[in-house]
């Protein structure tokens, strides 16, 4: 667990460094600008040390120059205010696969409902367009406050409600299918 947590803060630094440094300053120049050099350095840093580098990390850097310099250039902080609708459309992308969440489940799910676990994985990639395209409304109206909570508060909260009702869900699939097993 604790190395997922160390990951999410890895994968979303430059974010975390652009929010609270905004926060704390009020100027998106600076804030992008030292996210930009973040995310740079965290590379520079990551090869440094031998590790080998995947396609996410490197897409993720060339999002935050090109949006963050498109914010630099522009001083208009949408373009870096929408970089994460695009992990987000991404990630639904990916979970368009069909079983993708099977590995991720206890095999008493898996062997017990596996067309509902299908059926959730479809809907984890419909939830993640939903946030990407709320991100994108929410960065057009340029007000970063906004921003912040929306990215802070909604997409954790969205993602947090929706693994709560998946699992009360399967529970409840889980035990009606083994009572009806039992019966029969």
């Amino acid at each position: 667990m604790k190395d997922i947590f160390a990951r999410l803060g890895s994968d979303f630094l430059s974010t975390i460094v652009f929010l609270v440094l905004y926060l704390m300053t009020g100027d998106v120049i600076l804030a992008t600008a030292v996210a930009i050099a973040g995310a740079v350095g965290q590379v520079i840093y990551a090869r440094y040390k031998g590790q080998t580098l995947g396609y996410m990390t490197w897409a993720s850097l060339g999002l935050v120059i090109v949006l963050g310099g498109a914010t630099l250039l522009t001083h208009d902080p949408r373009f870096v205010l929408a970089k994460p609708a695009i992990g987000h459309f991404a990630i639904g992308a990916i979970m368009l696969k069909r079983g993708w969440m099977l590995r991720y489940m206890p095999s008493i799910v898996t062997e017990t409902v596996p067309e509902y676990v299908t059926v959730a994985g479809y809907a984890w990639a419909a939830l993640m367009f939903v946030l990407g395209a709320g991100t994108i409304a929410v960065a057009a109206t340029g007000n970063i406050k906004l921003w912040a909570f929306y990215i802070s508060v909604v997409l954790i909260g969205a993602k947090l409600i929706a693994f709560a009702v998946q699992y009360v869900a399967f529970r409840v699939l889980v035990t009606q299918r083994i009572r009806a097993a039992a019966r029969a």
